[in-house]
């Protein structure tokens, strides 16, 4: 995963955090929430998001997702405040959304996925965000939480001129 994380240009942040989840899991499938402590996390704190994964939350939607911290940067770059929020309440992250396919191949896989999509929101000097979304388990078996970190890439301040 390292190897493809360098190939795909993943950022400082991202990579961080990817050798601290692995760090962390040793001779494990997964880390535990437990394991994370956010003293040993301040390189890449501000990249972070923390959601809850909701087993069997409602008998229509047998997952769910809600944001349980948000880092200072990704935070910033938001629209608006997410924490406490689950995606089936948010439009564009709603069942069938690529957000919500991300997190459901994660959990259903229990393995790292990195993405980059295009950026959505307030400021227009970014072109897109790139996201690692790594697996937490309270027993090794079962994904209880996501630990996503976030980056985002600007816009390029004067692109090259086509020919």
């Amino acid at each position: 995963m390292r190897d493809l994380l360098l190939g795909r240009q993943a950022t400082p942040a991202l990579l961080w955090g990817y050798d601290y989840w692995q760090s962390k899991r040793g001779g494990r499938a997964m880390p535990s929430r437990a394991d994370l402590d956010p003293i040993e996390m301040k390189s890449f704190l501000p990249h972070i998001v923390l959601t809850d994964v909701l087993h069997n939350s409602a008998p229509d939607l047998p997952l769910d997702f809600r944001y349980r911290l948000m880092g200072t940067t990704v935070d910033a770059h938001m629209s608006r405040r997410f924490t406490g929020l689950r995606l089936s309440e948010l439009p564009a992250q709603r069942p069938g959304s690529q957000m919500w396919l991300n997190f459901s191949e994660v959990v259903e896989q229990r393995q790292p996925r990195f993405h980059r999509v295009p950026y959505v929101g307030p400021h227009k000097d970014f072109l897109s965000l790139i996201d690692l979304v790594l697996p937490l388990s309270d027993d090794d078996r079962s994904v209880t939480m996501l630990m996503s970190l976030v980056d985002f890439i600007p816009r390029e301040v004067n692109p090259p001129r086509g020919r």
